[in-house]
């Protein structure tokens, strides 16, 4: 929907958003003028439409700890990774020492 060119529109309803003002194509319009752009009526009435109902705060909060967990996962695999390194090691250790402990037994 929304090309590199057309962000500030997205901008525009981030803004009115976080200064908790609401997010209509009134709004939209004044924000996207005060920035130097001529707003695109089809274009303001589209994201308005696409953001009806949707709490931004919470969506961006989300995001974020989306983010969050897909960085710790491969953190967690490593660590994982390495308690059976250490499993296998021992069991190795142990298994030789039974082994000596044959030899003489």
């Amino acid at each position: 929907m929304l090309k590199g060119e057309n962000m500030e529109y997205i901008y525009a309803a981030l803004l009115l958003d976080s200064l908790g003002k609401e997010i209509n194509e009134e709004n939209m319009k004044n924000v996207v003028k005060a920035a130097g752009k001529e707003p695109d009526e089809a274009m303001i009435k589209a994201v308005v439409n696409s953001l009806k109902g949707v709490n931004i705060k919470e969506v961006i909060k989300n995001a974020q700890a989306q983010q969050v967990v897909q960085q710790a996962a491969p953190q967690q695999a490593q660590a994982q990774e390495k308690k059976e390194e250490k499993a296998e090691e021992k069991k190795s250790e142990e298994e030789a020492a039974g082994g000596l402990a044959s030899l003489f037994g």
